[in-house]
């Protein structure tokens, strides 16, 4: 009930638009979208250059990449909950300046432990804006226009992917990584200020943000995130156990607080039905194994097959760019084929993918990494 009358509200609010709020609104939106999204491929792929820069090894210099991911991980859910409580616009808002103002302390970092500080608190930005902007949508366009607005919102998470790692090289080839981070402050001020005079102050369904289910399930995701990343950075399988632990204390509380809750800020009751349950699962192995691929692809091709850093972001679009391709060639295959067939042979042309990647030599061609990444990337679109 509560959710007829939200999205009724957010249909009033579209009609009071004017074509120029809605388009304003539109760039606003897609401008912070880019930003998050474009940050995270950029930095991966810069991460050989940062560590000679800093003079880190690639086990300490992997928490630049760690600490977004960890901190976005944790604070999704509960950004989430606090917009549907205080308004999206508040949320959002938020968002970009936090994000903003992290940019300014990776962008002037002279040591590991400040650019690592600074992408947890860039990680924390990015999750208000994601965790938000498909909410906003709906408060911005029509309900029918509304598949416009989502596959717009998907076009520029997938562009801004694919852009990655050629802006990456483009920016090293006349300055240091530190300008990665510092031109993002005018596109933040620009997308701030735009925020602040064109989006409508969206209202969620109002419910009370409730401050001890936040925490326990920031924590939660946290210390999983956490935990698994110190085990892929070469951390001890026996220290892992105690942040597991933690996690799991967290994650069982949080479950019992919100059993009889309306709208649980962690649906896992949605995990029971086999469908969403497996089909979630295949979904987190197949984006970590992507995540994963785009770390320790650029030390791969750097320390084991000899390629300049410059290099290395314009032999990594092909990935990103077959996979934004394929958005446009499955849709008529999915017209003809079952969804299960599709996902199936996507992950096994990734599964191939990867393991000829793992199989390259210092003596293969660019031509032949290019091949495999291609495979990579069409095995992961059509998933």
């Amino acid at each position: 009930m509560n959710s007829s009358i939200t999205l009724s509200k957010a249909s009033a609010d579209t009609a009071r638009l004017a074509p120029r709020q809605r388009l304003m609104s539109v760039i606003a939106l897609m401008t912070a979208v880019v930003l998050a999204t474009l940050d995270t491929t950029i930095s991966n792929t810069a991460l050989p250059d940062i560590a000679i820069s800093l003079k880190s090894t690639e086990a300490g210099v992997i928490w630049v990449a760690n600490a977004y991911q960890i901190a976005m991980i944790a604070a999704l859910l509960p950004f989430a909950a606090l917009g549907e409580s205080v308004s999206y616009r508040k949320v959002y808002v938020a968002g970009i300046f936090i994000f903003t103002l992290a940019s300014l302390i990776c962008g002037t970092a002279d040591s590991l432990g400040w650019l690592v500080a600074g992408r947890a608190l860039q990680g924390l930005g990015g999750a208000a804006i994601m965790s938000v902007n498909t909410a906003f949508i709906r408060h911005i366009y029509p309900p029918e226009k509304l598949g416009k607005g989502l596959s717009l919102n998907a076009l520029m998470v997938a562009v801004s992917f694919t852009l990655g790692p050629p802006v990456t090289s483009g920016v090293l080839s006349f300055t240091t990584w530190h300008w990665l981070f510092l031109l993002n402050i005018p596109i933040g001020v620009f997308a701030l200020v735009l925020s602040l005079a064109c989006l409508p102050d969206a209202k969620g369904l109002g419910l009370r943000f409730e401050k001890r289910s936040a925490l326990l399930c920031a924590a939660g995701l946290g210390l999983l995130s956490f935990s698994l990343c110190f085990l892929e950075s070469g951390g001890s399988k026996y220290l892992t156990i105690f942040p597991a632990v933690a996690c799991g204390l967290c994650l069982f509380s949080l479950i019992r607080l919100q059993s009889d809750h309306p709208a649980p800020i962690l649906a896992v009751d949605l995990l029971k039905m086999p469908v969403i349950g497996l089909s979630s699962a295949t979904s987190v192995c197949a984006f970590a194994a992507q995540a994963l691929a785009f770390v320790s692809l650029p030390f791969f091709l750097r320390n084991t097959l000899g390629m300049p850093v410059v290099g290395i972001g314009l032999l990594l679009t092909p990935w990103p760019v077959v996979v934004a391709v394929m958005a446009v060639v499955v849709s008529p295959l999915s017209d003809r084929f079952s969804p299960g067939l599709l996902c199936s042979t996507g992950l096994l042309m990734l599964s191939a993918g990867m393991l000829s990647l793992a199989l390259l030599t210092p003596g293969d061609s660019h031509l032949s990494v290019v091949f495999r990444l291609v495979l990579c990337g069409a095995g992961f679109g059509l998933f």
